[in-house]
Formats: structure tokens, sequence, C-alpha cells
């Protein structure tokens, strides 16, 4: 079995000192030496005074340097905290949002009938500042499970009593009846919609052919919500808590559309924090909302969430004390700050990959995609240039997610095994079959190939690794890529759109269940971005969706997975991601899911 721990190998990391001239297969010096400039092995001293420095502002709020530098009011009984997961989100609409930062703000300002708490349980690789995120309920207090004579399964949620928006309205079961129904509504074009296919009538309206008013769901009363599946899914519950699925308020959206997020008037919210504040590419603020039913139990009176894209400013503001907490560093401080213990590393379900537009030529020749896919060096780029424990991956689907025994048995990818050798071991063999089959789709050598663009979000790691990728197809193909970035929501909107030849990408796992990787490769799905198609493909979707035998449904999504991996290369998996991130000193209460949300609701300040 070939599966590594993300956290075993950040800590083998921690302990080796690698020679930047080993590894160099396939790659010719030019190559090497661009990919060895990424990561600088001589920044310590400077590193070791920044910390010295961070050290010497201890994280208090009792005087006037606290007020000063962190922002904080001078009284012991105040905390706020300041936090930065990305720059400007997509959008901060529950059931338009597909990023993961946005997703992370949402949990903090909604809720769903279901939520995260902290498990009390140290996350592993956390050297004891975060624990770990266990399921439980939310604006629910109960639900009841009934099969029906029809097949169908029900799901009758019993809401709290006193629970009520940020604006003291009370929330009711038909908040949840709209929002499900908005999701599914085309005219809302949301990307998550197919996430609900399985309950009654959600696909044919997705597809235009129902009301959404025919959804499957009900407000029995105003305490009651009620939702029928066709059948049930192993990883509802889970569903339950997902931001796409959480209340919004018709009344308001009804009055202002599609602005109803941009006012901190009309942003009226169910969950522990409501906002406050949005400065445009600057910040979002969220105070306590004093209406939600745990106000009480809440840790900080504000969170700022800091808008950035640069990894120097958000390290040096780390530094400073202005930031508290940091998921980014430059590529170059990566080895110091993990050797120092400050970068700390976790597990994360989540694949790194290149997205071809399967649409647009060359790419829409399968034997182009799998020749690109088999030029890369999967090994150098986690070794050499991204550093921080990832895996390389030989499939779509990351380790991590449960198969068929679902946590007690070997997960979906042990049990799946690669569709190609993923590591430096049989990375020569993978460079000439990669030109056979370039040459085989008629660019013998690269010849005739057409220049394509690789296209990634201004990002100095994403940059890194689109430079190595640069020249590894170039030196083994022959063929020449030239590289484009875009800011974060330019450049999801030009994925979106198919404006691109080849694009970075990235999937975390929404719930822990291969289907959260699986279909999202269906024809015209929302998050579709490869524009991947296979009748096939989608037919295999429809009977995943129509059985309850887990046995059959795994079997079912590695049928799946062969097809758009092992047979049509529609998307080129890279590596199986970890997650990093830094935090202050003296924080405590923070957790963690490993489907990659951070949770500050709960923090204090020792």
């Amino acid at each position: 079995m070939r599966q590594i721990s993300a956290v075993k190998r950040y800590q083998n990391l921690k302990s080796m000192h690698r020679s930047t001239g080993q590894h160099a297969t396939c790659l010719d010096n030019t190559a090497k030496t661009l990919f060895i400039n990424h990561i600088s092995y001589f920044i310590r001293e400077m590193e070791e005074e920044t910390m010295k420095m961070r050290k010497l502002l201890p994280f208090i709020a009792t005087t006037a340097i606290a007020t000063s530098v962190f922002g904080f009011a001078a009284s012991a009984d105040d905390f706020n905290i300041t936090v930065n997961l990305a720059s400007e989100p997509q959008t901060m609409d529950p059931q338009k949002n597909t990023t993961l930062d946005g997703g992370t703000m949402m949990l903090h300002l909604f809720e769903g009938l279901m939520t995260w708490e902290d498990s009390g349980e140290e996350q592993v690789g956390s050297d004891g500042t975060c624990d770990s995120s266990t399921l439980t309920y939310g604006q629910a207090e109960s639900y009841d499970r009934e099969e029906n004579e029809d097949g169908t399964v029900s799901y009758t949620f019993h809401l709290r009593d006193g629970i009520k928006w940020s604006d003291g309205v009370p929330v009711t079961a038909n908040d949840f009846a709209y929002a499900w129904r908005r999701l599914v509504d085309p005219n809302t074009a949301a990307d998550y919609s197919y996430m609900i296919a399985n309950v009654v009538n959600a696909q044919d309206i997705i597809d235009g052919k129902k009301d959404p008013s025919e959804l499957g769901v009900e407000a029995v009363d105003d305490k009651t919500f009620k939702v029928t599946l066709t059948t049930d899914l192993a990883y509802f519950e889970e569903l339950c808590a997902f931001p796409a699925l959480m209340p919004v308020r018709e009344d308001i959206i009804e009055a202002n559309g599609d602005q109803w997020t941009y006012d901190v008037d009309t942003y009226v919210s169910n969950g522990p924090y409501k906002m406050t504040d949005w400065t445009h590419n600057s910040e979002i603020v969220v105070a306590k909302n004093d209406e939600y039913y745990g106000a009480e139990e809440l840790g900080p009176d504000t969170i700022t969430f800091k808008l950035m894209d640069d990894q120097n400013a958000m390290l040096s503001g780390f530094n400073s004390g202005e930031l508290n907490f940091i998921e980014d560093v430059p590529q170059a401080e990566i080895t110091s700050l993990v050797a120092s213990g400050d970068l700390k590393i976790l597990d994360y379900i989540g694949t790194y990959f290149v997205c071809f537009n399967n649409e647009q030529e060359p790419f829409d020749n399968p034997l182009v995609r799998e020749a690109f896919t088999l030029a890369v060096d999967r090994t150098y780029i986690v070794e050499k240039v991204t550093q921080q424990g990832q895996v390389e991956a030989g499939g779509f689907v990351p380790y991590g997610v449960y198969d068929a025994d679902g946590a007690t048995g070997d997960d979906f990818r042990t049990v799946g095994g690669d569709y190609y050798a993923p590591t430096d071991a049989d990375y020569e063999a993978n460079c000439e079959k990669a030109k056979e089959l370039l040459a085989e789709a008629g660019y013998p050598d690269g010849e005739g190939f057409p220049v394509v663009e690789y296209l990634y979000n201004t990002n100095e790691a994403h940059k890194a690794v689109a430079e190595a990728l640069q020249f590894m197809w170039e030196d083994v193909l022959g063929v020449t890529v030239t590289l484009n970035n875009q800011e974060w929501v330019s450049f999801i909107d030009s994925r979106k759109k198919g404006d691109y030849s080849i694009a970075r990408h990235g999937w975390i796992a929404d719930y822990n269940d291969p289907m959260t990787f699986i279909d999202m490769w269906e024809t015209g799905g929302g998050n579709n971005d490869a524009k991947y198609s296979n009748d096939d493909y989608d037919a295999l979707l429809d009977q995943i969706r129509g059985t309850m035998d887990q046995g059959e449904r795994m079997k079912l999504m590695h049928e799946a997975e062969d097809l758009v991996i092992g047979q049509d290369y529609g998307v080129c998996p890279l590596y199986f991601y970890t997650q990093k991130y830094m935090l202050s000193e003296g924080i405590k209460g923070l957790h963690y899911t490993t489907l990659g949300y951070f949770f500050f609701g709960h923090t204090s300040a020792e």
C-alpha cells in the first residue's frame, strides 16, 4: 500500500536535508536551476529575527500596544481576532458560493440544519494549536428518518426553539425550504445545484422540466422541515451542514435581488456572527450575533477577515501581529517555516490538478491529454517545489475518502489504485510513453503543436508549480506553453467560462464520500470547468444516485473514475493537498475539519 499520511510526510520533510541537485530525471539543467531558484534555503537569519519580534509582542488586549498594534480595545473583556483566508470573495451568497474561503466565512455567518463543533481532540499535525471538528445539530435539535412505501426516504427535522435571524426575525422551516428550492432553480444558476439531485424532483427542476415549488421539501409548520430523497445518502447529514444548503431570507432577496449581499443592512444571517462591514478588496468584519442561541459561548467579539493575495504581505502582517492567522506564506519561506515548526501542516481531503479544456483543440484529443499527464514529474513537484508533505496523485479521488467499509476499511484511493505511475521511479518510462502518445496524436516531437497557455490565479506557489509544468512539458514533449496569471475572481470567471486551454484547479471534499469528486464531471455540471462530457459517465452517475447499496455505489464510482481518468484523461491530477497555517501564540479554541474549514468562533486568548 502506497498511502502516506500527509502529516507523516511533513515530519519527514522537517527532519531531512535534501540535495538540490537530486531527482532531475527528464529535466535539463536550465529547468533544474529555475526550479531550485523557487526554494530559498538562506533566509534563516531574517526569519529568526522576525520570529523574535513577534514573540516580543504577546497576544494580550490590556495595553496601549495591543490597541495600536492589534486593533484591540484596551479591556480584558474584549477579544478580537484578525485572519486571512484569501482575497476578495467571489460571492457571499450561500447558494452561489463555490470557494473554500467563502464557505469558511459563511460557516461563521450562517448555520444549517447541522453544523460542526470542536471534538475536543487534537488535530494531528497541529502541535496542540488546533482541534478536529465533529458533526452535530445546528438549527435543528433532532430529526426523524422514515423509509416510504414508494422507496423514497424522508428526513423530518425539528428546529430549535427561539432561533432567530440577526435582525430578530424568527428562523422558520420555510427559510430552509426557500433556500433549497432556490439552489436548484435554474434562475439562480447555482453551480452546486446538482448537490441535492437525490431530493425528489430536483433533477427535473435543474433541467427546467419542473417548477422549483415541486422540489421534495416541505415546511410542515414553522418548526418542522421535511426532505424526501429518491434514495438515501450516506453523507446526507454532512450535506445539511454545507453552506449551499443554509437558509436565506426570501423577503430580503426578493426585495433586493443579487444586491442583498453587498449591504450589511440587508445581509441578514442566522449564524453565530453577523456582517458589520465589507470594505471591498480590504476586509470583511463580522461581530457576535446577539440573536444567535449560542451567543454567550462565543469567543471573539469580532472576526476580521483580511482580503489579501500577496503572500509576502501575509507573512509580514503575521510577524508584526496585524494578522493572527494565515493559510499562505511566500514559497521561498516554506522550508525554514516548516523546519522551525511555525508552519503547521494538517491532513486535507483534496486534489490539486490541471484542468484541460476538453472542448477546444488540441485538448479535445484524449491522446494529447494523456501525454501531458504522463510528462509531469509529480515527485519533483511535491519534494522540490511545494515542499509541504503533499502526496503524488495517481488518481483523482484522494486518500482519506471512504470506500464501502467506511472509516474502518481501506479508503477509495487504496482500493482503486493508481491509473499511472505517479512517482519518480517510473517517470522516465512515463516520458517515453508521453512522446509516443503525442506522436500518435499527430505531433511527433511537438511538431505542429500550437502554442498553448496555462492559466493560474496570482499566487507565488501556483506560479512555481506553473513554471515547473511549463518546463516539463516543453522538455519532454517539445511543445511551447506560455503562462498567464489573473486575480482570483477574474480567474474563476475565465475558467468557468472555458476561456483557457490549460488551467490550475483544485477540489476539496464537500463531504466524505467519493461522489463529491465524481459528480463534478457530469455533462453541463456547474463545477465542470473541464467541459468534460461522456454519455457513459453520465449514465453511471444516474445509477449511483439510484442505489442505496454502498458496495454497489462504490463499484460504480470506481468505474466512473476509470472513465474520466483511466480512459479519457479528462484532467491531470498532480498531488493530494495538505493544509498549512500559522496561528499567533496564545490563541486557543481553534478547530478544523479535513474538508478544509477552520472555525474561529470559540477561540480565546491566554
